[in-house]
C-alpha cells in the first residue's frame, strides 16, 4: 500500500506539471494538438534506422502494414499540421500526453512517459522563432517548479556552413556532418573505417584510390554489370559504385589535409558565452579565409532575439561541438537540464527540411522543443 501511495502521489504530481505547462502555452497562444497514439511505424524507422526497432511498441494490420504507440510528438505533429487546412501556412500547437519507448538494454521503467512541447511552423522571421521556441519552454518549466536550468545551445547550420568552406572530398564532409550530429568525437571520425569486406575488398579498394575517379567509376559500374548486378537494396549500380568509391576514399583516408583536421579540431572545441564564443568563430574564420559571416549573423540575431525575450544570453552557454543526436535539425538546437551531466529536462531545435520528406510540398521552416515531465524534478530518471 505504501508503494502505490508513492506511485499514486508520483503520477499525480506530473499530471499538475503537465496541466501547468499547458495552460502556460495556452496563454501564450499556442493551439493544442494531441495526435493519434498509433501511428505509422515507418516514418520513425525511416529517420532513425532499423536499431530504433528496438524501442518501438508494435502492431500490425490485416495487409502487414506497421504501426506502433508514439515514441515522440514532433513527428506526430508534423503529420497533423500537413493535413490540415493550414499546411504552408505558419502555425503553432501544444502537445502533452503518453509516449511510449521500450526501455533500452539493461535499463528499467515500464516504457510510458509523460511529455509536453510545442512546435512553430512556417515563420519566416527564424531567429525570432527560435527564441520564442526556447523561452516558451524554459518558463512553462518554470511553471511547472523547474527553475535555474542550464541551457546548452548549438547550431547545426553554422557547423554545415563551416564543413562546407573546407577543403576535403564530399564523402568526408558527409562523414563529420554525420558524426557531429550522433555526437562522436573528431578522433573517431577521422579514424579510418574497419574494413568488413575481407583482403580482396580491402585491395580493390586501395587501387581505385590510385586512379582516376571517373574512371574507377566506370570500373565498378562494368564489373556489377559483368556481375549481373542492377540493384542492391533499392540502389542502382551508379550508386553502388558512388558508394563503393566512397568507401576506397574513407579507407585511404585521402583528401584531409593536416591543416584542415586542425581547423575542424580548433572550431569544435569552440564554447561559451554565444557574444564570446561568436567573436571567437568570425576570428577564426577570418584566419581560415572562410566565409561564415551569413551563418554567424543569423547567430548573433539568435543570441539578439533571446535576449529581448528577457534571457540572459551570458547565462546559456554555446559549443560548436553540440549536437541532439537527431539528423533532421537543420539549424538552432538546444537542451536545459539541472546539471551539466544530468538527463535533458528540455530539448529542442529547427528542423526546415522534415516537413518536405513528410509530404510537404516544399521546405517548411519549423522548431520546437519537448519537455520530460517526470524530469521536472532534479530527480529525474532517464529515458
Amino acid at each position: 500500500m505504501r508503494l502505490n501511495a508513492v506511485t499514486a502521489t508520483s503520477a499525480e504530481r506530473e499530471a499538475t506539471s503537465l496541466a501547468a505547462i499547458l495552460a502556460h502555452f495556452a496563454r501564450e497562444g499556442f493551439a493544442r494538438c494531441e495526435p493519434r497514439l498509433l501511428q505509422p511505424a515507418h516514418v520513425f524507422l525511416d529517420r532513425s534506422g532499423e536499431d530504433f526497432r528496438g524501442r518501438l511498441y508494435l502492431t500490425s494490420d490485416g495487409s502487414g502494414a506497421e504501426f506502433c504507440l508514439r515514441p515522440e510528438y514532433t513527428i506526430p505533429v508534423c503529420l497533423d499540421y500537413l493535413a490540415s487546412a493550414r499546411a504552408g501556412d505558419p502555425a503553432a500547437y501544444a502537445y502533452g500526453g503518453s509516449i511510449f519507448r521500450a526501455p533500452e538494454h539493461g535499463a528499467t521503467g515500464d516504457g510510458e512517459f509523460l511529455q509536453a512541447g510545442l512546435e512553430s511552423f512556417g515563420r519566416q522571421d527564424r531567429e525570432a522563432a527560435d527564441a520564442e521556441i526556447l523561452a516558451a519552454s524554459l518558463d512553462a518549466a518554470a511553471a511547472a517548479g523547474a527553475r535555474a536550468l542550464k541551457v546548452l545551445i548549438g547550431d547545426a547550420g553554422l557547423v554545415a556552413a563551416f564543413l562546407e568552406g573546407l577543403e576535403m572530398p564530399p564523402v568526408w564532409r558527409r562523414r563529420l556532418a554525420a558524426g557531429h550530429a550522433r555526437g562522436q568525437r573528431l578522433s573517431d571520425i577521422f579514424a579510418s573505417p574497419e574494413r568488413n569486406g575481407g583482403s580482396e575488398q580491402s585491395g580493390v579498394l586501395a587501387a581505385l584510390t590510385k586512379v582516376d575517379p571517373s574512371d574507377a567509376r566506370r570500373l565498378v559500374e562494368d564489373l556489377l554489370s559483368i556481375a549481373g548486378i542492377t540493384a542492391v537494396g533499392g540502389r542502382s549500380a551508379a550508386e553502388i559504385a558512388e558508394r563503393f568509391l566512397d568507401q576506397a576514399t574513407l579507407a585511404e583516408g585521402a583528401g584531409v589535409s593536416n591543416e584542415t583536421r586542425a581547423l575542424a579540431e580548433t572550431f569544435f572545441t569552440i564554447e561559451g558565452a554565444p557574444e564570446s564564443a561568436s567573436a571567437a568563430m568570425r576570428r577564426l574564420a577570418a584566419d581560415a579565409q572562410l566565409d561564415l559571416s551569413a551563418a554567424l549573423d543569423a547567430f548573433d540575431a539568435r543570441a539578439e532575439a533571446i535576449s529581448a525575450r528577457g534571457l540572459t544570453v551570458h547565462e546559456i552557454r554555446f559549443s560548436a561541438s553540440f549536437a541532439r543526436h537527431l539528423d533532421y535539425y537543420t539549424g538552432f538546437v538546444f537542451e536545459a537540464r539541472h546539471s551539466s551531466d544530468g538527463a535533458p529536462v528540455i530539448g529542442g531545435g529547427r528542423y526546415d527540411r522534415l516537413l518536405k520528406t513528410l509530404g510537404a510540398a516544399s521546405d517548411i521552416p519549423a522548431v520546437g522543443a519537448a519537455i520530460w515531465i517526470d524530469r521536472l524534478s532534479p530527480s529525474a530518471r532517464e529515458v
